[in-house]
């Protein structure tokens, strides 16, 4: 029986089922690089799913039986693609299978922002009554600019438009876009917007997309959040602009580096929102991305089966 291999500490009943004629090895909730080696020499996976940490060439030379890389959601940036297409490795993910789960993570973001959820919460579990002294930001009629208009974002912009937002959007692979969708260029989401949503994957080009020189081109106190990847966000420039009002508040689910570590500059700053990255963490969600993953790994071999 050929192996599977898990990078994470389980996978959902519907996925497993459809791995029945598979071996499926779990790596474990925090795998490190060397052990996926070691569980890749000892089982030689035909696939591997990835939930939790990197999938790179030393990996992959450790399994010579590997054809396909399957991602738990959609993002695939923590699997080297370049090193896979070099080994004859598909690379598949699960689009869009997380998709209600993070643009709900993003809205929850952005509503938590405009309206001061957490400060008023602490304030009031403190004894305070700031009914006199505060005001919140009313959404409708405002605007709000996206970056990536892939499932997630399409979804974000439903559910803006019907807070009665404007909607633009940035996306050069877009296409068919809804009426309620404006598709402008990145100096106009910079310019214009009340509120900035990134919902693109992260590529070596948009490294440090929002950083020092874009934030300053936004309105002053735009709002921020990302649901996206942690690598999109110059982290000192954020925080330098939350903390000169430039920019009211973050929200974010995503961090360069993860899991955050005590001491992150972000952790006790009152304007910036936090989430552990679990934006795509709902029950349906993991059914429908564990579900998706085993598929795409299966189509994959199905076309490229096993040598006798």
């Amino acid at each position: 029986m050929s192996a599977v291999l898990v990078t994470g500490a389980d996978l959902a009943p519907q996925a497993l089922a459809l791995l029945a004629g598979h071996d499926v090895v779990y790596a474990g909730k925090t795998p490190t690089e060397e052990d996926l080696i070691a569980l890749c020499r000892a089982h030689d996976p035909v696939a591997i799913i990835v939930r939790y940490g990197k999938v790179g060439a030393a990996v992959m030379d450790a399994a010579p039986s590997l054809k396909v890389i399957s991602k738990h959601g959609s993002g695939t940036d923590t699997i080297d693609k370049v090193a896979a297409k070099a080994r004859g490795i598909e690379v598949v993910a699960a689009v869009g299978a997380n998709a209600a789960a993070v643009a709900e993570q993003a809205l929850a973001l952005l509503l938590a922002c405009a309206k001061s959820i957490v400060p008023l919460d602490a304030r009031m579990h403190a004894g305070h009554w700031d009914k006199a002294t505060h005001k919140s930001l009313e959404l409708g009629g405002r605007t709000v600019g996206l970056v990536g208009l892939g499932a997630i974002g399409l979804r974000f912009a439903r559910m803006a438009d019907a807070l009665g937002m404007r909607v633009i959007g940035f996306d050069p692979f877009a296409r068919n876009l809804p009426a309620y969708v404006q598709s402008v260029d990145l100096a106009t989401i910079w310019r214009e917007s009340d509120a900035v949503s990134l919902h693109c994957p992260l590529t070596q080009e948009n490294r440090n997309l929002l950083n020092a020189d874009t934030l300053a081109q936004c309105k002053r106190g735009v709002i921020v959040v990302n649901t996206a990847r942690g690598g999109l966000v110059d982290e000192a420039a954020l925080l330098a602009a939350v903390r000169s009002g430039q920019v009211a508040s973050a929200g974010l689910d995503s961090f360069a580096v993860e899991p955050m570590v005590a001491g992150h500059p972000f952790q006790g700053e009152k304007n910036v929102l936090l989430s552990p990255h679990i934006g795509g963490v709902t029950s349906d969600a993991y059914v429908n991305m564990g579900v998706a993953a085993a598929q795409n790994l299966l189509a994959v071999l199905a076309r490229q089966p096993e040598a006798a």
